[in-house]
C-alpha cells in the first residue's frame, strides 16, 4: 500500500486486503478478539488510504516467505462470511431479515394462540359473540377475519391478549363507566375485534362492525 497519497479514495478490495491482514494477525496472537472487531469495523468504514493507515502501523511486516510450519492455532479463525457482515449495506440487509422473521414468527404464534381459544374463533370470516349477564371473561381468535363482541350494559370491559397486524376496537364499553368488570381476551393476527354493548351500534360506516371504513 502506497503511503504516500493517503488522500486517495480506497474501495472493497483495498479493505479486504486490509482485513485480511487483521484476521492474520488475530490469529497469530497479535491482536486480541476486542482489537480485531474494532480495527475490522474501521477497515470496512474506511473512505481514503489515510484512514487504513492506523490499522496496521503497529502489526509486524508479513513474510510468508519465511513462516514457519506450526501447528494448528486454537484461536477460531474469523470466516469470510464475518468480515462480508463489515459493510453497512450487507449489515442492513441481515437487519431487515432478521426483523421479518421476527415478525412473521410473532404472526404464527398469535395466530396458534388464537386457534385454541375456547369461546369463538373466526378464520377468514366474521363472527359475533355475546356475553351473558353472568359471565365476566370471554376468550376470542381471530385469523385474518374479524370478531364482534356484544357486552351486557353494565359492563366494564378490559381488554385484554395480542393483536399482531390487527386491532382492538372498544368505544363506550372501555370507558370505565360501566359497574362490572368484563375480560376480552383477543388473540390473534391479521383480523380485528370490535367490542360493544348491547343496544350500541356500530358506526354508519361499519356495517360489519369489524372498526373498518366499509367504503
Amino acid at each position: 500500500m502506497d503511503d504516500r497519497t493517503p488522500e486517495v479514495r480506497i474501495g472493497d478490495r483495498e479493505r479486504r486486503e486490509v482485513d485480511t491482514r487483521l484476521q492474520r494477525a488475530y490469529a497469530d496472537g497479535v491482536l486480541t478478539m476486542v482489537e480485531y472487531e474494532e480495527r475490522s469495523a474501521k477497515c470496512w468504514a474506511a473512505r481514503t488510504r489515510g484512514d487504513l493507515y492506523p490499522l496496521l502501523h503497529d502489526l509486524p511486516d508479513p513474510h510468508p516467505e519465511t513462516a514457519v510450519e506450526a501447528a494448528p492455532s486454537p484461536r477460531p479463525a474469523v470466516p469470510a462470511a464475518m468480515a462480508r457482515l463489515r459493510s453497512p449495506d450487507a449489515r442492513k440487509r441481515v437487519i431487515g431479515g432478521i426483523a421479518v422473521a421476527v415478525l412473521a414468527g410473532a404472526g404464527l404464534f398469535a395466530g396458534s394462540r388464537a386457534l385454541t381459544s375456547d369461546d369463538v374463533v373466526s378464520v377468514f370470516g366474521s363472527q359475533v359473540v355475546t356475553v351473558a349477564p353472568g359471565d365476566d371473561r370471554v376468550e376470542v381468535g381471530v385469523v385474518f377475519g374479524n370478531v364482534r363482541v356484544v357486552v351486557p350494559p353494565d359492563a366494564r370491559v378490559q381488554p385484554s391478549g395480542t393483536l399482531v397486524f390487527g386491532r382492538t376496537e372498544c368505544g363506550a364499553a372501555c370507558d370505565g363507566s360501566g359497574q362490572r368488570d368484563v375480560v376480552v381476551d383477543a388473540s390473534g393476527a391479521f383480523g380485528s375485534v370490535n367490542i360493544l354493548r348491547q343496544g350500541e351500534q356500530p358506526r354508519a360506516d361499519d356495517r360489519d362492525g369489524d372498526g373498518d371504513d366499509d367504503d
